[in-house]
């Protein structure tokens, strides 16, 4: 299947200036310019993947590919990488036209709201208006996800997956615990490791041991890596990490309940008292669909089980699953694959009325 997957799909890569800042774009499927193409198979709808942090996009196109070929090759999947988090190399083009509002520089571009809006510029001029979104969200890639629908109601985003959704008490988690103090306060001690250490390494070892690693890994991409040794990469990641730790403490339950389901809104205007025999009388009616569906880990020390225990008590009636593979947080290395098989499952009904 792999195999299969990387003969046939073609991913195109792309580096554009997204707010003021060099972005990688690698695009799955045939449609690379969703603005000018005019033709009858234009599609009508995007799936669009927010990376974890690292958010290397290299890393997800296993991913990205697994899942185009399960929906289909219907619709486009495309993944963008984090502001600051891809380099691109000398002698690629930046495309950019001299008139586009994304010249424009977002104050912080690397920290955590920084990276919201530059996802937010991206879909703004870059995907149209009318074309309908999934959006899918990885790690830090769902806390960006929920404020993209809290800050743009406009988008026709008709349903967003959160995948080990770190969106909540960052730092009290297993991994939070020791990500804190190291990004919180060594973090400029690690900004200078890694300039000292990293950058006068040749390009060519590098590139060796970012082989060795991904074999290790069992990751086959055919775009480069060689931004998980670079220097100003890494110091942004480690930037992006320390606002992660100290700014993602409360979930954001407001934007929860808007988004949750067309059912869940109904439910919020019923009488407290009457809400139980609704859920009773509503328990044969046909199943309404989700907009949000989180998908908790099992195995997953940035977000343990007691987060998805939580968020069930919380929201009885939302769509929260809990992984029953031991898929790792870390899904892109090894189980991409068996993530695309179920992102697609999931999505079956909604894309069969597109």
């Amino acid at each position: 299947m792999d195999s299969e997957i990387k003969e046939e799909i073609p991913v195109h890569e792309e580096f554009i200036l997204c707010c003021g800042v060099e972005t990688q774009v690698l695009k799955c499927g045939p449609w690379t310019d969703l603005f000018n193409d005019q033709s009858a198979n234009r599609p009508k709808l995007l799936i669009f993947v927010i990376t974890g942090n690292p958010g290397f996009s290299a890393a997800y196109v296993p991913f990205v590919k697994a899942l185009y070929s399960s929906v289909n090759k219907r619709f486009p999947v495309w993944v963008i990488s984090h502001a600051g988090h891809a380099l691109a190399p000398k002698d690629k083009k930046i495309l950019t036209t001299s008139d586009d509002p994304n010249a424009q520089e977002v104050e912080d571009i690397y920290g955590l709201c920084g990276q919201v809006e530059h996802k937010l510029a991206f879909l703004r001029t870059h995907v149209p208006k009318e074309m309908k979104l999934v959006l899918i969200g990885h790690s830090i890639g769902c806390y960006i996800s929920l404020q993209i629908l809290k800050l743009a109601p406009e988008l026709p985003i008709i349903r967003s997956l959160l995948l080990f959704p770190t969106i909540e008490r960052m730092s009290e988690s297993p991994n939070g615990r020791i990500a804190t103090p190291l990004f919180c306060r060594f973090r400029y001690a690690l900004y200078v490791s890694a300039y000292l250490l990293l950058k006068p390494w040749p390009e060519k070892i590098k590139s060796l041991m970012i082989r060795k690693y991904l074999q290790m890994m069992n990751l086959q991409t055919e775009f480069s890596l060689l931004n998980m040794l670079e220097p100003f990469c890494l110091v942004n990641a480690a930037y992006l990490a320390s606002q992660e730790m100290m700014d993602v403490v409360k979930r954001d339950n407001e934007t929860i309940k808007e988004h949750l389901s067309k059912f869940f809104s109904f439910l919020k205007t019923v009488p407290q008292k009457d809400v139980s025999e609704t859920l009773k009388l509503c328990d044969g009616c046909p199943s309404v669909p989700e907009k949000l569906t989180f998908y908790y880990g099992t195995v997953d020390a940035w977000c343990p089980k007691e987060y998805y225990e939580d968020m069930k008590k919380d929201f009885p009636e939302g769509d929260i699953r809990l992984c029953e593979k031991k898929i790792p947080h870390a899904f892109v290395l090894g189980f991409h694959q068996e993530m695309a098989d179920m992102v697609a499952d999931w999505l079956k009904d909604d894309l069969s009325k597109i």
